[in-house]
């Protein structure tokens, strides 16, 4: 029996977006996305989630050594942040709104049947 891979989902943010993040060790940070992961909906945030990685010696680093790199972390721990206001907005809300201005639609006029 194969085993079902995963879809890639649509997301609320991209590369390149300013994101504050809203759950977690890192919460109340902001920071710009470098990569994005659709599959395992995972984001990797400029300079947020450090881990410490041992590297072992080898023929690229002869030293080896400890160095700090970003971990991914789940998308719902981030939310993406309007840069003009500098404040937490949801994507889809602002889209949402625009259209209810539109006007509603004028209902026709029916003939009353007589018996």
């Amino acid at each position: 029996m194969a085993i079902k891979k995963a879809a890639p989902v649509q997301l609320h943010v991209k590369s390149g977006d300013t994101v504050k993040v809203i759950a977690g060790d890192e919460r109340g940070k902001t920071g710009v996305i470098k990569s994005v992961n659709r599959v395992t909906q995972r984001v990797t945030v400029e300079g947020l989630n450090l881990v410490t990685k041992h590297n072992k010696p080898s023929a690229k680093s002869p030293q080896g050594g400890i160095t700090k790199m970003e971990a991914p972390m789940h998308v719902s721990n981030v939310q993406a942040i309007n840069p003009t206001t500098g404040e937490r907005v949801r994507k889809g809300a602002a889209a949402a709104a625009a259209p209810a201005a539109a006007p509603a639609k004028a209902k026709r006029a029916t003939a009353k049947k007589t018996a």
